[in-house]
């Protein structure tokens, strides 16, 4: 396993990690098998953004005995409500659910503390100068969150944020399909094979261009989400290129851009690990 800086937050993360999303609804033997795999590759790095109380409560068990060898990604403003997800900036509920994930994984801080899922950049101009972010400020000066991050989809909004020079790091979908599209698509229009077909591709849309220069310009690390493109991109017959990818061909293209460090694919089994970690030992 390589490692690389996280930015300028001082952080040294693996450049494959963990997202934890798809081990929510698994039993806990599954999340602690597939953490346990991770780490036997060297996998520093884990995002836990996901409210469901069971998999942080598993989680927290699965990361025992090492928390000051990983780096976790904690999301700010991921709520569970009513028995399932949803997402707010009431500070109240923010402050609640963080504490909660705390507890849950054993541990008194996280190493980035992510705004959670901003992709209008009109709820990024609110959430800049809100309780929220006075919050997340607070941990950060406490040294319950180490470095201030933002999730996001949208480049235009991810520029906006990381040229405030609010944030250490970002947490981006990146993949060579989402790349050749407009930045004004929408995050569900990303995902459907339809998107591609209309006037061919053309090449990498100029504001991801931008997001990815400016992110390497102010030393913001990004982490990298959907980097499979939720596997549009490992079937011929979806894949907007005609032909099947491979997950080491993903992994390589997101860790090429500027300012990457770590690319976070989720995994539901250890055979899913595995596959991803070829790349490791790729040609």
């Amino acid at each position: 396993m390589r490692y690389r800086a996280l930015g300028k937050s001082g952080i040294k993360v693996s450049e494959i990690g963990l997202g934890c999303e798809h081990l929510e609804g698994r039993p806990e033997k599954d999340v602690y098998a597939v953490v346990e795999r991770a780490r036997h590759y060297g996998v520093n790095i884990f995002d836990v953004f996901m409210s469901e109380p069971n998999v942080r409560t598993y989680l927290g068990g699965a990361f025992a005995g090492y928390r000051k060898e990983i780096t976790i990604q904690g999301h700010i403003g991921a709520l569970w409500q009513n028995g399932q997800y949803a997402r707010g900036r009431d500070l109240d509920a923010c402050k609640r659910h963080f504490e909660d994930l705390l507890t849950r994984l054993r541990t008194d801080y996280i190493d980035v503390g992510m705004i959670h899922f901003i992709d209008s950049v009109t709820e990024w101009d609110e959430v800049v100068s809100s309780p929220v972010m006075e919050y997340a400020r607070r941990l950060k000066a406490e040294g319950v969150i180490r470095t201030i991050g933002l999730s996001s989809h949208v480049p235009v909004t991810a520029l906006r944020a990381v040229e405030s020079g609010a944030i250490d790091v970002l947490m981006f979908s990146l993949n060579p399909a989402f790349d050749v599209l407009p930045e004004s698509t929408e995050l569900e229009q990303l995902r459907e094979p339809e998107s591609y077909k209309d006037g061919g591709i053309t090449g990498q849309d100029q504001t991801r261009r931008a997001l990815y220069a400016a992110c390497e310009a102010a030393g913001v690390g990004v982490t990298v989400m959907k980097a499979l493109a939720s596997g549009l991109l490992l079937n011929a017959k979806s894949s907007p290129f005609g032909l099947a990818l491979t997950a080491e061909q993903c992994v390589h293209y997101a860790l090429s851009r500027p300012a990457v460090a770590s690319v976070l694919p989720g995994c539901r089994t250890p055979a899913e690990v595995d596959q991803v970690m070829r790349y490791e030992t790729a040609d």
